[in-house]
């Protein structure tokens, strides 16, 4: 698919359009120069889309030249799906023309609430699991889906806890979403790793719970390492450290079910230097192309 064609909510994407099935990197300005150089770049990149919902200016410069060379990603971390409030539609239009202007491939957000009352709340904050949640959430995707004229991927959240009174699962969840709005997902394996070790949960049960033939794009990151009051040990989704060992893990365990998928590597925090960053994709880019050498000998 050409970045001219952004897919239609009621012309939905084939499970290999979108972006290439490659790895790439989240971009970040500071190697702007490493990656417009590099002979071999990764295979996209994916910006936020609250970092370019200016005017113009040198992050526009930037953008305009990444995308004359790759495809491109953006992830909205602003819409506050899941908020009670109706969605902030002077955002989504802010949001609807950086898309017209930079022609993504794939456009995400989070199952996550982040605005109330007009306020906006610097974080992606969880949700009560319930009928009421569903609606809302399905309300919105829809609203954002029709105004968009494409196909939201949808990113579960990285959890600490379960907001007392839900009565879905997460995967429950998420696979109702999508059969009731026919987004897709965005599956974040570092938060499937984050949330099931703070929760007590099996995160290969977790995985078998969701519609992984929805999963249009893969997010791993780093993350840290807390402890809490009674002494048990908290990992917090920073993005701020390679990508833990148990994640590669899981990451090769989803490959397994999907076949490779469009990956990105995140990395928002302590920033590395560009050859780290891209030793990491070229990590999950041998990832994907072991998945690839199997899925053609099965």
């Amino acid at each position: 698919m050409t970045r001219t064609s952004l897919p239609r909510a009621t012309d939905r994407l084939p499970v290999d359009a979108g972006l290439p099935t490659q790895a790439g990197i989240g971009f970040k300005p500071v190697h702007f120069d490493a990656l417009m150089g590099d002979p071999q770049p990764p295979g996209f990149i994916e910006v936020h889309a609250e970092n370019y919902l200016g005017a113009g200016g040198t992050p526009h410069a930037h953008l305009s030249a990444l995308c004359e060379r790759l495809p491109l990603s953006v992830h909205g971390v602003g819409l506050s799906l899941g908020g009670e409030s109706p969605l902030d539609t002077v955002h989504l239009a802010r949001v609807q023309a950086l898309l017209a202007r930079c022609r993504p491939a794939v456009f995400s957000e989070h199952l996550a609430w982040s605005t109330h009352d007009g306020r906006f709340f610097n974080d992606l904050l969880p949700l009560r699991y319930d009928a009421a949640c569903l609606a809302r959430v399905c309300r919105h995707i829809e609203q954002v889906q029709e105004q968009l004229g494409l196909q939201l991927l949808l990113e579960n959240p990285s959890t600490y806890f379960t907001v007392a009174g839900s009565t879905y699962s997460e995967p429950d969840l998420l696979s109702a979403i999508v059969q009731r709005t026919g987004c897709a997902l965005l599956l974040d394996v570092n938060n499937v790793h984050v949330s099931c070790h703070n929760q007590g949960h099996d995160p290969l049960a977790y995985l078998a719970a969701l519609p992984l033939h929805s999963v249009r794009e893969i997010h791993l990151a780093g993350h840290a390492r807390d402890v809490d009051a009674v002494g048990e040990t908290v990992l917090i989704d920073d993005h701020g450290a390679p990508v833990d060992d148990a994640v590669w893990s899981l990451y090769r365990h989803v490959l397994k079910r999907t076949g490779p998928l469009p990956t990105l590597i995140e990395w928002d925090t302590h920033v590395p230097d560009y050859a780290t960053l891209r030793a990491q994709a070229r990590q999950a880019q041998a990832c994907l192309d072991d998945a690839a050498t199997r899925r053609a000998a099965a």
